[in-house]
C-alpha cells in the first residue's frame, strides 16, 4: 500500500501506530500531509496559513515515544496561539502574530503531533458557516458545492478530506457539532472547564467557548481530551475528574442507558425530513443497542433564551472588537464584514445591567433544564436543521439584506435604536441560527455534548446528530458513541473527494 493511501486509510490512533512501528516515518506523514494539502486544499479552501517548512523540520527532529509521535495536526485560526504564527480570525482586520503557545497547543506538541497548517473560521467565529471576504468559501468535501459549517469549518473540511486526521476545534454556540454534522466527523465539545483556554484567556463569551477537536474515529476524539484536559490555576471552572480514562471508556459498549430524545426547534422554526430521519435512526440504533428511549419536550430551551444567548454573544463580541481597536490604535469596524459589524453595535446598545439580567435568564433557565434531564444518561437532538446548505444558503437576501443594509448605513444612533426593537433581534437571530437550532443550549449549561454521523442524504450529505451528556460526565457519552459508530459502521464512510488509488 503507498504511503498516501495509508495516510489517508487511517485515524490519529492508526497512523501513530504505523510510525510506532517504522511503517511509515514522522517525515513521510508529514509530507503525505502537505502532498494531500497542495492537492485537496484548491477544491476546498480550507487553509489560513501553511506551516509546512516548521512542520518538516519538527518531523525531522520530533522524538519517537509519545502517544501521537509525527502525526500531522491542523489548528483553528481563531483565539488559540502557534507561536511565530499570524492569527487572522477569518478577518480582514489587521492581524497578529502570537509569542506563546496556547496551552492546547503545547499539551498537542508534548504528545507528539505535528502542526502543518492553521484553519479556516468565519469572521470571529460569528458564523456557523466558513464563508469569509478574507478568505473566501470554505467547501464541503462530500459536495464542494455545499457549506462545510462553522465555526470550525476549515478543520473539518481538512479532516473530511483526508488532509489531516484530526483538527483543533472550539465551539461557543455549536462550532465544533455544526461542522462535524455536515461533514460525517466525530466532534466532541466537552464540559466547561475540561480544557483550559490558557494562555490565551480564563474564560471566552461568559464561558460559553470550549476547545477540542474534530476527528473521524470515536478513539481519536477519546484519547486527545485525555491528552487535553487538565485543570489550571488559572482557569475560573473546573470540571470534575473522569472515573476512568476517556479513551478507556470509548472502548466500553454501554448497557441499559436511559436514552431522552428532544426533537422540538428552540426557535420554533422549519426542521428538515433529513435531519428528523437522522434522528430516527440515531434512535432506532440506541433502541437496537438495548437503552430505554424517552421522547421530552424542554419548554425552558425556547426563543426568549435564544434571544438571551443572542444578547451575550453579541456584548462579548463588542468588547472583544474594543480590544482589537486598542492594538491596532483606530476602530476596526470598517475592516469587518457587514454582519460581524451589526453584531458589535448590536452588543454596544446593552448596558452592563442588561447583560447581567440576560446572563441570570439564562442560568435559572439551566438549572431548570438540567434538573429536568438529570434522570437521562444522554439525550439525543438534532444539530442542523437541514442538511449542508448550498454554498451561501445563509447569505441574507431579500428583507434580511435590506434590514443588514439599513441598520448598517445609518450610523450608530441610528441603528442602535433599531437594535433595540425585538422584531429587529428576532429577525437577525433567525437568520444567522436557521441553519442550526440546538449547540447552543450546551454552551450556555456547560455540558458535553458530542455530534455523531448517523446518516446520509440520498443526495450524499452527512447530516449528524447530538447526543447531550450530564456536566462532568464525557465518559458514558464516549462509551455510548463508540457503540453507536460501531453498530452504523458509519467509519468505514469517508467523503469521495480524490480518493488515493
Amino acid at each position: 500500500m503507498s504511503i498516501e493511501r495509508a495516510y489517508w486509510e487511517n485515524d490519529a490512533t492508526g497512523l501513530a501506530a504505523l510510525i510506532d512501528k517504522g511503517e511509515i516515518t514522522a517525515a513521510e506523514a508529514v509530507e503525505a500531509a502537505i502532498a494531500r494539502a497542495e492537492s485537496v486544499n484548491p477544491k476546498i479552501n480550507a487553509i489560513a496559513e501553511k506551516l509546512y517548512e516548521q512542520a518538516r523540520k519538527e518531523a525531522r527532529k520530533g522524538p519517537a515515544g509519545r502517544p501521537f509521535s509525527g502525526v500531522p495536526i491542523a489548528i483553528k485560526d481563531l483565539a488559540v496561539s502557534v507561536a511565530g504564527v499570524t492569527i487572522h480570525s477569518g478577518s480582514r482586520m489587521p492581524p497578529q502574530t502570537a509569542d506563546a503557545e496556547s496551552f492546547i497547543v503545547q499539551r498537542y506538541r508534548d504528545a507528539g503531533f505535528i502542526p502543518v497548517a492553521t484553519s479556516t473560521t468565519p469572521e470571529f467565529g460569528l458564523r456557523l458557516v466558513t464563508e469569509t471576504e478574507r478568505f473566501g468559501i470554505t467547501r464541503n468535501p462530500w459536495n464542494t458545492g455545499h457549506v462545510t459549517g462553522g465555526s470550525s469549518g476549515g478543520s473539518a473540511a481538512l479532516v473530511a478530506a483526508g488532509v489531516f486526521p484530526v483538527a483543533h476545534a472550539s465551539d461557543g454556540g455549536g462550532s465544533i457539532r455544526v461542522p462535524s454534522a455536515c461533514n460525517g466527523l466525530v466532534g466532541m465539545k466537552p464540559s466547561r472547564g475540561r480544557v483550559p483556554l490558557t494562555h490565551d484567556a480564563m474564560e471566552s463569551w461568559y464561558g460559553f467557548i470550549v476547545q477540542h477537536a474534530v476527528t473521524r474515529s470515536v478513539r481519536d476524539s477519546a484519547r486527545m481530551l485525555d491528552l487535553s484536559s487538565a485543570h489550571d490555576p488559572l482557569s475560573p471552572y473546573v470540571a470534575r475528574p473522569p472515573r476512568i480514562s476517556f479513551a478507556d471508556a470509548a472502548e466500553q459498549r454501554p448497557k441499559g442507558l436511559t436514552i431522552g430524545v428532544f426533537r422540538r426547534s428552540p426557535l420554533d422554526l422549519a426542521v428538515s425530513t433529513e435531519t428528523m430521519a437522522a434522528m430516527d435512526e440515531a434512535e432506532r440504533l440506541v433502541r437496537e443497542a438495548g437503552h430505554e428511549v424517552e421522547e421530552i419536550d424542554l419548554p425552558m430551551a425556547n426563543r426568549d433564551f435564544m434571544a438571551d444567548f443572542a444578547r451575550c454573544v453579541a456584548s462579548a463580541h463588542a468588547g472583544a472588537m474594543r480590544v482589537h481597536a486598542a492594538r491596532v490604535g483606530r476602530s476596526v469596524l470598517g475592516d469587518l464584514e457587514r454582519s460581524t459589524r451589526i453584531m458589535a453595535r448590536f452588543g454596544e446598545i446593552y448596558s452592563g445591567g442588561e447583560v447581567q439580567a440576560a446572563l441570570s435568564r439564562l442560568q435559572d433557565a439551566t438549572m431548570r433544564l438540567l434538573a429536568e434531564t438529570d434522570r437521562f444518561d444522554a439525550v439525543l437532538m438534532p444539530v442542523i436543521a437541514h442538511p449542508p446548505l448550498p454554498t451561501g444558503g445563509l447569505d441574507s437576501t431579500g428583507m434580511d439584506l435590506a434590514s443588514e443594509i439599513i441598520l448598517d448605513r445609518l450610523g450608530w444612533l441610528g441603528s442602535t435604536r433599531l437594535l433595540k426593537i425585538p422584531a429587529f433581534l428576532g429577525q437577525l437571530m433567525d437568520q444567522s441560527l436557521k441553519f442550526t437550532h440546538w449547540p447552543a443550549i450546551q454552551n450556555v449549561t456547560g455540558q458535553p455534548s458530542v455530534a455523531l454521523p448517523v446518516y446520509l442524504t440520498g443526495a450524499g450529505l452527512p447530516v449528524g446528530i447530538q447526543a447531550v451528556g450530564r456536566i462532568g460526565d464525557e465518559e458514558t457519552l464516549f462509551s455510548l458513541a463508540g457503540q453507536l459508530e460501531e453498530m452504523s459502521g458509519w467509519l468505514a464512510r469517508r467523503a469521495p473527494l480524490d480518493v488515493p488509488a
